[in-house]
């Protein structure tokens, strides 16, 4: 399925994940939720705490701190998927190696119960069942959440030992 395009009528909820691992990658998250939350056609509903991680990939780089925002949103998948690119490139994101370190890092994890599988985006988000940086804070925001074509969040999260992650006190 690509998406139904019924967001312009409907409030549907998200979950946006975030990371950082440079330039004060607290700060960063700071920033950034600040700026997802003024964006139009979204109004935050509540984040998790910050998560302390190993990078995937290279590890030849700094740990990242993340977390999981829940917004509710009017903006077509895409419009929310480039208005969090903009929001990367204004905090200095570059693209360049795949699982590089970056100051930013927004992605969008889930649209509601769709399932969206589009050049630009896939949601629920590819590796969302085992990225233990992904799965603990959306389960401490949403313990109930069903993850669509996936399962239970409990059950996945089950699956998935924290290799690593440390919350952050607040």
């Amino acid at each position: 399925m690509q998406y139904r395009d019924d967001s312009t009528t409907h409030q549907i909820t998200a979950y946006i994940g975030m990371g950082s691992n440079l330039a004060d990658p607290v700060e960063q998250l700071y920033r950034a939720h600040k700026a997802i939350s003024a964006m139009d056609g979204v109004t935050e509903l509540t984040m998790s705490s910050f998560y302390h991680s190993p990078p995937m990939g290279p590890q030849d780089q700094p740990d990242y701190v993340n977390a999981v925002l829940a917004v509710t949103t009017r903006l077509s998948p895409l419009d929310l998927l480039h208005g969090l690119q903009t929001i990367e490139n204004e905090q200095g994101r570059v693209r360049g190696e795949r699982w590089g370190a970056r100051t930013l890092d927004l992605d969008v994890l889930l649209y509601g119960d769709q399932c969206i599988d589009l050049p630009e985006l896939t949601v629920p988000h590819v590796g969302l069942t085992q990225r233990a940086f992904v799965l603990y804070p959306l389960h401490e925001i949403s313990p109930q959440l069903y993850v669509p074509n996936k399962g239970e969040l409990k059950d996945l999260l089950a699956r998935c030992p924290m290799a690593g992650l440390k919350r952050l006190d607040s």
